[in-house]
């Protein structure tokens, strides 16, 4: 069976195995019994931790959460530009981007809420017809 992983092993290795499968099987025995101990241990004991049993996010606050972010880089680009670091033309076209993003982010969020100014801004306007 040893002469099966000559193809796979250097020679150091084979004549150490050989030498744990000969004389010595009570060390090698013990080796293994320890190992079957921790594996048992580890996965038997493990205790889950309690964030991984907390809920998960909902829409509402991922897009909460991506609102503030978005604000608080228009802060930063405003005072970046400020401070000389953005031309007028790249801060301009940063802070249209950004505010682009925040008003579709803003969207989003009035409609996972059903705010009433959604619906409101959304309804067609109810003009009586002019009577001839």
């Amino acid at each position: 069976m040893i002469a099966m992983f000559h193809i796979f092993m250097p020679n150091a290795a084979i004549l150490w195995l050989q030498s744990a499968i000969g004389d010595n099987n009570i060390p090698v025995g013990i080796a293994c019994a320890a190992l079957a101990v921790v594996v048992m241990v580890f996965i038997f004991f493990i205790t889950a931790d309690p964030s991984d049993s907390a809920p998960h996010r909902s829409q509402l606050d991922q897009l909460l959460e991506r609102r503030d972010a978005i604000y608080e880089n228009l802060r930063d680009l405003k005072f970046e530009f400020r401070a000389g670091k953005f031309a007028q033309k790249d801060y301009d076209e940063t802070r249209q981007s950004l505010e682009t993003e925040a008003a579709m982010v803003i969207a989003q969020i009035e409609q996972a809420t059903l705010s009433p100014s959604l619906i409101a801004r959304r309804a067609p306007a109810q003009t009586p017809k002019a009577v001839r």
